[in-house]
């Protein structure tokens, strides 16, 4: 057993930047042939390009996760594109707004759940039928919020999609073994990543319970953040067949921090 991916197909979503943009690398480093798929042409760009400079095979795919014709479409051009389908990386999603109960409304509420769990169902169902016939991984990007931790007072919608995602990467572990597709949730904590600068927070002060944690939050680096490589590293291991007998199991990425913060 090793990590050569070569003649094997990857999809990963949100591979314009963050852990999708390492992962994507990683996984066409490997051998894959990686579809990188994001919201824009322009975030794909850059990613793509690299990959190819690198000699690897890559195209990009532009599509919004929540929305199911588009995803339906995306993976009948992978089909198109390469004939079969053996990883998929369902990473893409947003923090959304944390905000006391009575202050979120139902539009952001739907939005966090629309694009964290309804998009991760999406990305599964649509690829479901291609990673069937030979066999696969998943990988789901959830979080420590809402598996571990659950001191992030107003993360409420956000930490809901990310149990969510547990739930569901269990349930879909155990229908799809007899097709010998493996399906894993790693859950990573603070990584140097762009998300946490679209995360509207409002009016948190209300809700928050006074709670006093270590100063190093992550013991295992002394309080520094994860980086996006480390989690590629992960999504690597569970694409490959080194993980060929892991399936329905949670990973959590964090350098010990849920241990505290929980």
């Amino acid at each position: 057993m090793q990590l050569d991916l070569q003649g094997k197909v990857a999809l990963v979503t949100g591979a314009g930047s963050g852990i999708g943009e390492a992962a994507a690398k990683k996984l066409a480093a490997a051998g894959a042939r990686v579809a990188a798929l994001g919201r824009t042409d322009d975030e794909l760009t850059d990613v793509v390009n690299e990959m190819r400079r690198n000699g690897c095979q890559a195209i990009p795919l532009v599509a919004d996760i929540s929305d199911a014709g588009a995803m339906e479409q995306a993976y009948r051009r992978v089909e198109k594109e390469w004939g079969r389908l053996d990883i998929v990386f369902a990473n893409a999603g947003i923090n959304g707004v944390w905000a006391p109960i009575e202050e979120l409304t139902p539009e952001e509420w739907n939005r966090t759940i629309g694009i964290n769990l309804s998009g991760t169902f999406y990305t599964i169902k649509y690829a479901a039928p291609l990673l069937k016939r030979q066999g696969g991984s998943i990988i789901v990007t959830a979080s420590v919020n809402g598996t571990r931790i659950f001191s992030n007072t107003g993360a409420t919608a956000y930490s809901t999609s990310k149990a969510g995602q547990v739930a569901m990467t269990k349930m879909l572990a155990l229908e799809f073994a007899p097709q010998k597709v493996r399906v894993n949730v790693i859950c990573p904590g603070a990584i140097e990543t762009n998300i946490d600068e679209n995360t509207e927070q409002r009016d948190l002060d209300k809700v928050r319970i006074p709670v006093e944690f270590p100063e190093s939050n992550q013991p295992l680096t002394g309080g520094k953040p994860g980086h996006s490589d480390q989690v590629a590293d992960l999504v690597l291991f569970l694409a490959s067949d080194m993980s060929s007998h892991i399936t329905g199991t949670e990973i959590w990425i964090d350098g010990a921090e849920s241990l505290i913060k929980g």
